[in-house]
């Protein structure tokens, strides 16, 4: 089984986009690989109004001339005006995009610019994988234009040969280790198995059981369809009132520190709980090797929080969302309010999730049968 790794690493906006492109390049041959294959794609504005950073390094370098494009990316959007070798693959010099990479945002205030770096040793370039692998195998560097400042981006997607019965997936061959390593820290990895498709020009998503991925959905469907009879039989301990009697009286409220309440009441429950900004991550392996997983939505602002129960598995994914309280209606966001009330939320939460386990696990474990040991959608 071909899987694909995409990682993402941690990319400060406080070193140069030059110098953090040297670091990566420079890594291939460190490493003992040849020098990278480059592809790049610099691009102006969808709007007018803006500074055209294509005819500034036109100016500059009108040798670039010859990857001049215009296009619309979505039919009924206005032409964007580029500079690409992302579909012609020609060949460039590592100094010409390296000055390039120099003058921005200053001196190229590009919308978006984007940078990918491949070996072989990364895997095969056509291979792809879905969402999370939309990035060509490779490392790729991206610098754009945002609402309150420029963002970085820095990922790396691989190829393995992954065995289904091993308990780990293998290890990268040490030079890719090695460049990987030059890229800086991890923040997350997320695998996405792939099958060829020779009808097609690049492998799609594989699902190790495709009948059972399909009982999956059939599963899934049920279950939101007799939510209400699902909750029921929870038994929230908890009977708060609906959300649109509570969301005024909760202005101003704070539940203060919310993590300790999800460890205090899930921990028991076999779930880990990881924060982010705005969310929080609860899950726990199946005895199968599935991934069951709480989603908490829990806002940066709003003070509101959603709740989704999901599960993993190889080439499937199965969302329920969940409400907090019986009569919570069909409004997915519930005020937080203050501490006394989150805790009874995590509470009737825990009630919910706890019937899930009981019953829709064991039976999308038993429609889609075994996931590989070494399987995590996210790490």
């Amino acid at each position: 089984m071909r899987v694909a790794l995409h990682t993402t690493f941690a990319a400060s906006k406080k070193e140069p986009l030059a110098a953090m492109l040297d670091r990566i390049y420079q890594a291939f041959p460190n490493a003992g690989l040849s020098e990278p294959t480059l592809r790049f794609t610099f691009s102006d504005a969808p709007l007018a109004g803006y500074v055209s950073s294509v005819d500034r390094v036109l100016k500059r370098l009108p040798n670039m001339r010859r990857f001049l494009a215009s296009n619309a990316a979505t039919p009924g959007f206005p032409e964007v005006r580029r500079l690409s070798n992302a579909e012609s693959g020609e060949p460039v010099a590592y100094s010409t995009i390296q000055a390039i990479a120099a003058g921005v945002p200053r001196s190229f205030p590009f919308h978006s610019a984007a940078i990918h770096l491949h070996a072989p040793e990364f895997g095969d370039l056509a291979a792809g994988a879905s969402k999370p692998g939309e990035a060509l195998v490779g490392v790729t560097l991206t610098d754009n234009w945002w609402i309150n400042g420029r963002r970085r981006f820095l990922s790396a997607v691989t190829i393995v040969e992954a065995d289904a019965g091993s308990k780990k997936l293998p290890a990268f061959p040490e030079a890719v280790a090695a460049v990987l390593a030059a890229c800086g820290k991890v923040k997350k990895t997320m695998q996405v198995p792939l099958t060829p498709a020779e009808h097609q020009p690049q492998p799609s998503t594989a699902s190790a059981n495709p009948e059972g991925a399909a009982a999956v959905r059939t599963i899934t469907q049920d279950y939101r369809a007799r939510l209400k009879e699902i909750v029921e039989r929870a038994a929230l301990p908890h009977d708060l009132p609906p959300a649109s009697e509570l969301r005024q009286e909760s202005l101003g409220l704070r539940p203060g520190p919310m993590k300790p309440t999800l460890e205090q009441v899930f921990k028991p429950m076999g779930y880990t709980c990881r924060g982010e900004s705005g969310t929080f991550t609860l899950r726990r392996k199946t005895q199968a090797d599935l991934t069951a997983q709480l989603y908490l939505d829990v806002g940066s602002w709003s003070r509101q929080v959603t709740a989704i129960y999901q599960v993993f598995g190889v080439g499937f994914k199965a969302n329920v969302t969940i409400p907090v309280a019986a009569r919570a209606g069909s409004a997915a966001q519930y005020p937080i309010g203050d501490a006394e009330r989150w805790q009874k939320i995590v509470e009737n939460l825990a009630a919910l999730v706890a019937e899930l386990d009981r019953t829709l696990v064991p039976e999308i474990e038993q429609a889609a049968g075994p996931t590989p040991e070494w399987y995590q959608p996210e790490a």
